[in-house]
């Protein structure tokens, strides 16, 4: 009897494992990469990044979790400004959008960007997740998205790379660039190698007059239980004809912020992480204050934060990172459009505090 069962559980796990590896959503782990930071098929920090919980944590973490924080996630739907793609995009100037998290559409020299687009109702592979988005709407139909010459992506976790997101949009997709190991999820979803740049940290690519360079970030990936760091992770610098950007993805603060505004600031505007913090992960993921301090090292003329306004993925209110950083950074380096609306860089924006609309955050 307990063989019968012990070859039951075995059966049950080797079929679930077999479908799970058949689930597209979760991507292909890559093979046979070649990198000085991968060791034994793992890439790794520049730093140490402990990935470990002490149990006082866990028991935190949990009761965190049990005694629920109303105010993670908004009282009411977030605001949502349509955007008008009948524009004409021309060169003069450039463009961004603020998609919610860390999606971002960027518009400069005449082409146009993806950024992270993560456009999918829950950051999670199964279709009955719970954790919903706080819009209830994205700024625009997907159907009415115009061509793209670049989909840029950070690293491969389902808050940055979504199956049915890409699905919806690659075929009006001209390249995606995207850290080493990357493409494997996207040929496994049906998109040619052709069309597919992966990078490693220091190495670069030239998109017509775009150069894009894939710098270094202080996080992990993983999409399953078998991938962890089995691709690489990263920030980049955009080099247009008139304006620098800079995108942290996601990762905790390191030396690499400084180095990187070394070596290819100043930067006219910078998405940084600011956002699913904890003083209980501090190492993959910036605390408010480091946010601010990257944006110094990284010689920013402008500053959004990203990895907020969507789901919820940690324990601090929703708005938090919005309200830290127009305390702690002077109120006109901080752009905090709402969702959909139009930053320009031409210094023709103003620092909004839209979300104490919703949320009185003098009762924190």
């Amino acid at each position: 009897m307990k063989k019968t069962l012990l070859f039951s559980l075995i059966g049950m796990a080797a079929v679930t494992g077999t479908v799970l590896t058949q689930y597209k959503p979760l991507g292909r782990k890559p093979k046979a990469l070649e990198s000085p930071h991968l060791v034994n098929g793992k890439f790794r920090n520049l730093l140490d990044t402990p990935m470990r919980f002490s149990s006082d944590d866990m028991i935190s973490m949990t009761r965190d979790y049990v005694n629920v924080n109303s105010r993670r996630k908004p009282s009411e739907p977030l605001p949502v400004v349509p955007i008008d793609f009948t524009e004409k995009l021309g060169s003069s100037f450039t463009r961004v959008y603020w998609l919610g998290h860390s999606a971002l559409l960027v518009q400069m020299d005449g082409k146009t960007m993806l950024v992270d687009p993560m456009f999918g109702r829950s950051p999670s592979p199964l279709p009955f997740a719970k954790n919903e988005r706080f819009s209830e709407d994205l700024p625009f139909e997907l159907d009415d998205l115009p061509d793209i010459d670049v989909v840029l992506l950070t690293h491969d976790h389902y808050d940055h790379l979504d199956y049915a997101s890409i699905q919806a949009i690659e075929d009006r997709v001209a390249t995606f660039i995207v850290p080493l190991g990357v493409g494997s999820h996207l040929k496994r979803w049906g998109i040619g190698a052709e069309r597919i740049v992966e990078r490693d940290w220091g190495d670069s690519y030239t998109f017509g007059s775009w150069t894009f360079v894939c710098t270094p970030a202080r996080h992990f990936s993983g999409r399953s239980l078998t991938d962890r760091n089995a691709t690489l992770w990263a920030s980049w610098v955009v080099i247009g004809e008139t304006d620098r950007l800079f995108f942290s993805g996601d990762g905790g603060y390191g030396p690499h912020f400084k180095e990187i505004g070394d070596a290819y600031g100043p930067f006219d505007f910078a998405a940084l992480e600011c956002g699913q913090y904890d003083e209980r992960w501090p190492d993959v993921h910036m605390q408010p204050h480091e946010t601010a301090q990257a944006f110094h090292d990284v010689r920013a003329d402008k500053v959004l934060p990203i990895h907020w306004g969507a789901f919820t993925l940690s324990f601090h209110d929703w708005f938090d990172p919005a309200e830290q950083m127009v305390t702690l950074l002077p109120k006109d380096d901080v752009l905090t459009p709402v969702i959909g609306e139009r930053i320009t860089l031409d210094g023709r924006n103003d620092t909004k505090t839209w979300w104490r609309e919703i949320e009185d955050t003098n009762k924190r």
